[in-house]
């Protein structure tokens, strides 16, 4: 797969995923979002994915740009970045291994929400919307518990946006 073109230039190919296989199960068998793949299943993931390196401060994804792909951070943390409308910048959040960021480009092709900065040398792993399609099309049990998971990912992550709103909300309207 090549290296998707809106990834900062400081990123480097490590491989296959299947390389990195065994490293890679261990690693998001502790993630929430991956607790209902089995070995197996990762591994044929696995098969569909490639894995890259960046530097701290490396750009991994720009918020406005185009995407089709998501990632699958294995080791380091990475900061999540919300553009203000005063110009500022606001961390958002801050993920490590195991946590997928992107995922919202994968389902609807918009622009990425937020920019995502590695704090040191991160590790990842990327899944685009080819490889997506090509599991649904090939390994259909797969491709639908990952779009189900993807699904709840995204329901939960609006749910807590939502409980973080309602206290700037102004008075219901009856």
């Amino acid at each position: 797969m090549p290296l998707p073109k809106s990834l900062d230039s400081s990123v480097q190919p490590l491989g296959k995923a299947t390389q990195f296989a065994e490293d890679i199960q261990e690693i998001i068998t502790q993630a929430p979002f991956f607790d209902q793949l089995e070995t197996a299943e990762i591994k044929l993931l696995c098969e569909f994915m490639d894995c890259y390196t960046i530097r701290r401060g490396g750009l991994l994804i720009r918020e406005g740009d185009a995407g089709d792909f998501l990632l699958i951070i294995l080791t380091g943390t990475v900061n999540v970045i919300k553009n203000r409308e005063d110009g500022g910048r606001r961390i958002i959040a801050t993920v490590g291994p195991g946590a997928t960021i992107g995922e919202m480009a994968i389902v609807d092709n918009g622009a990425r929400f937020a920019s995502c900065i590695a704090n040191e040398e991160v590790d990842f792993a990327v899944l685009d919307r080819d490889a997506l399609n090509a599991i649904l099309h090939e390994h259909p049990q797969l491709g639908n518990k990952l779009l189900l998971m993807l699904l709840a990912l995204m329901a939960k992550r609006l749910r807590e946006t939502g409980i973080r709103l309602v206290p700037h909300l102004g008075e219901a309207i009856v």
